[in-house]
């Protein structure tokens, strides 16, 4: 069933097609501000004074609960390693921004049923070399980042004779949003004209069998 000759489900179907594809549009648009806000939280928690004594995973109704670690992403903070554990090398680069490996020993962790909780790292130093380092733990002092689905306090002052670390940056943080957006609408765009050009081969076509 056509009313002037367009056909009514498949222009529905294009048109809620359409209009999703702006909604994502907008989404994405309002991710890209949220995503600058956070950023610009996170170049402010940069200034702020180093917080000392902090306690990644406090005793609380819910162990697993890390909106302070989120809060604090950026911030210089003072934590205590007594215990270090599960060393890691894995890639990464220097202050110099030479690539290598930096040391990562988990001094912290989400008390979990299932043994997937947070944990919290200590990320002491570079080095050229994957060997693991000699360190009995202590206090570190540094700036507290994400490494994952965990997070980790990137030392301010090398560990174990390693070299200093490439410094975290908030700027680094990527916000994509304004091409996803872009992207969207111009599906939206596209799949409008593809569907009027459609139609009006359609109108040609029926023109040219009346004839």
């Amino acid at each position: 069933m056509n009313i002037g000759r367009v056909p009514i489900i498949p222009t529905i179907l294009v048109i809620a097609a359409a209009a999703v594809m702006v909604a994502l549009g907008v989404w994405q648009l309002g991710r890209m501000d949220e995503k600058e806000a956070l950023i610009a939280q996170y170049e402010a928690n940069e200034n702020l004074p180093v917080l000392r004594g902090f306690e990644a995973f406090p005793p609380g109704p819910d162990p697993n609960e890390v909106a302070h670690l989120d809060d604090s992403l950026f911030r210089t903070v003072e934590i205590a390693c007594a215990n270090p554990s599960d060393w890691k090398g894995v890639a990464g680069r220097n202050a110099n921004d030479q690539t290598g490996y930096v040391h990562m020993f988990a001094c912290d962790e989400a008390a979990s049923d299932d043994g997937t909780g947070a944990v919290l790292f200590a990320t002491i130093g570079w080095s050229r070399s994957p060997q693991q380092p000699e360190w009995n733990g202590g206090t570190v002092t540094g700036i507290l980042s994400t490494a994952g689905n965990d997070f980790e306090v990137v030392a301010s002052e090398p560990r174990a004779g390693l070299e200093p670390l490439a410094k975290p940056d908030p700027s680094d943080l990527p916000n994509n949003h304004l091409a996803y957006a872009g992207q969207w609408f111009f599906f939206a765009l596209t799949a409008l004209v593809i569907y009027f050009l459609a139609l009006r081969r359609r109108w040609r076509e029926g023109g040219t069998k009346r004839r």
